[in-house]
């Protein structure tokens, strides 16, 4: 097996200090949690940016000031920042981050229920993300949340509508009112993507651990961290994301997975730095 790649969801948009204090808002506390992160084996780090407040945004300048802290940080990171924000958002204000010319950004694959909101990613909308990924030689992780959301990109890609081959899926499940977080969802998923792609798994809450283990033993990679999950087990919650990502790495060990690097990770995802 290829070796593991980690990725950090460090903050988000929704969860809070109230939750968990250790939750990131300030650019300090987003390069605290990022290093934490990096030092405990992560070799990716996924994006939200916060006011000092905690109110989620995806402003162009806030996002450049987190990112640059960050690759100060942590200089060969690789930096995945979300178009996603937070539900309500324009397209526009979503796409922001990618006039920062990153290497990698997120591409939500649909619309979907989000507890009791709604998350919208509607075809024109994702058209456009694709677009601008394009243009911008951005390489999208597409996010998908249903099982439908697969589907609808390999569609979207065979028209040239988003960026193709090699394609690398993140399949978030457990989101209250999507796809449940098991393993059979997990399988199928995994065996409807192209030859020669990569994916992640990611599991909410509970589900953190227990789909991040069979990721690991499927061959598969790993997120993490606080935007998902805050607790380390049942009952306690973790005091950095580097204690997640930590207990991915003892997972990953006992099941005989090497971790990559961000170098590795680079070349295992088709990147060039």
């Amino acid at each position: 097996m290829e070796k593991l790649i980690i990725t950090a969801a460090i903050c988000g948009a929704e969860v809070t200090k109230e939750q968990n204090p250790a939750v990131p808002y300030t650019v300090e506390e987003l390069v605290r949690e990022a290093k934490s992160a990096v030092d405990a084996g992560a070799a990716i780090v996924h994006v939200h940016v916060r006011e000092d407040d905690g109110t989620p945004t995806q402003s162009k300048e806030r996002f450049k000031v987190c990112m640059d802290a960050i690759k100060a940080a942590c200089p060969d990171v690789i930096l995945i920042p979300s178009t996603g924000g937070a539900v309500g958002m324009t397209a526009e204000e979503r796409l922001q981050p990618t006039e920062l010319f990153p290497e990698m950004a997120t591409l939500d694959c649909g619309t979907c229920n989000f507890g009791d909101d709604v998350f919208e990613n509607t075809m024109p909308m994702m058209r456009e993300f694709g677009k601008r990924m394009i243009e911008n030689n951005i390489k999208p992780e597409y996010e998908c949340f249903e099982m439908g959301h697969l589907d609808t990109v390999l569609a979207m890609a065979k028209k040239g509508q988003v960026p193709g081959a090699p394609m690398q899926f993140n399949f978030v499940l457990g989101v209250p009112g999507c796809t449940p977080a098991t393993v059979q969802n997990l399988c199928w998923l995994v065996n409807g993507i192209p030859a020669g792609s990569t994916w992640t798994a990611t599991g909410i809450g509970r589900h953190a651990f227990t789909l991040a283990a069979a990721a690991i033993a499927m061959g598969g990679n790993v997120r993490v961290g606080f935007e998902d999950n805050l607790y380390l087990s049942r009952g306690v919650l973790a005091k950095s994301n580097g204690e997640l990502v930590e207990k991915v790495v003892r997972i990953a060990k006992e099941l005989g997975r090497e971790i990559a690097t961000p170098a590795e990770a680079r070349q295992i995802l088709g990147l060039t730095k």
